[in-house]
């Protein structure tokens, strides 16, 4: 199984399609045998990670599938639809090297701290990319809103990122994030020693924001189109 990430960025216009496609297209995907684990995703444009962030032009797809039926899915109608009612695509293949939490009562991309020889590894010269997903408690939200501009302050001035964007299967609750990162070694360096995100961390612990996470690293096998 492989990890793929489409995003599409659409007009103002195909924004009703987009909402009906996002609840209609669940039928279809839980019926795909070759797909182990879907989300259809709303995003943000990265600089807030908030729901004011919410950019209802640009809307994902995560899918885990059998690599073998990436080629057919890829011409399949539901990616057909969006494709023609979209002004730009992006594809992103990626394989993870590690992963921890759950999302949505599940563990799609494995449950592992480290790469092994099961699992993919990098070299700092690789492109990563960082997934993580909350499920987040709702008394515990505006404590949770006011962690996040110091961190997405020290996201954006991190040597090594590349791009990043809010995904979320709803505008508030159940929220996470995707960015793309030059190596390894430069997400590193943001998640374990920028102070803000290590506050972040230690936050999260004391308060109990989240009655469930997710944090995955991948490598980059391929990204077709530009964030």
């Amino acid at each position: 199984m492989i990890t793929v990430l489409y995003f599409w960025r659409i007009p103002k216009r195909s924004i009703p399609f987009a909402i009906t496609r996002i609840a209609l297209d669940r039928r279809v995907l839980k019926k795909n045998n070759s797909i182990s684990f879907f989300k259809l995703l709303g995003c943000g444009h990265g600089k807030s990670f908030t729901p004011a962030d919410a950019d209802a032009q640009r809307w994902g797809l995560l899918i885990c599938i059998d690599e073998k039926t990436l080629s057919e899915f890829n011409e399949s109608l539901i990616i057909r639809r969006w494709r023609d009612k979209s002004v730009s695509e992006i594809r992103a293949i990626l394989h993870p090297i590690s992963s921890h939490g759950q999302w949505s009562g599940k563990s799609p991309f494995g449950n592992f701290e480290r790469a092994s020889s099961t699992h993919e590894s990098v070299t700092d010269e690789s492109q990563v990319v960082a997934i993580t997903r909350a499920r987040i408690a709702w008394l515990k939200y505006p404590r949770f809103l006011r962690s996040i501009p110091p961190v997405s302050a020290d996201l954006q001035a991190t040597p090594g990122m590349i791009s990043a964007l809010g995904i979320g299967e709803a505008p508030i609750g159940l929220q996470g994030t995707f960015s793309l990162w030059e190596s390894e070694s430069a997400l590193r360096e943001f998640a374990f020693k920028g102070r803000a995100h290590a506050d972040a961390i230690s936050a999260t612990k004391e308060f109990g924001w989240y009655k469930e996470e997710l944090f995955a690293r991948f490598r980059v096998q391929e990204i077709r189109g530009s964030l």
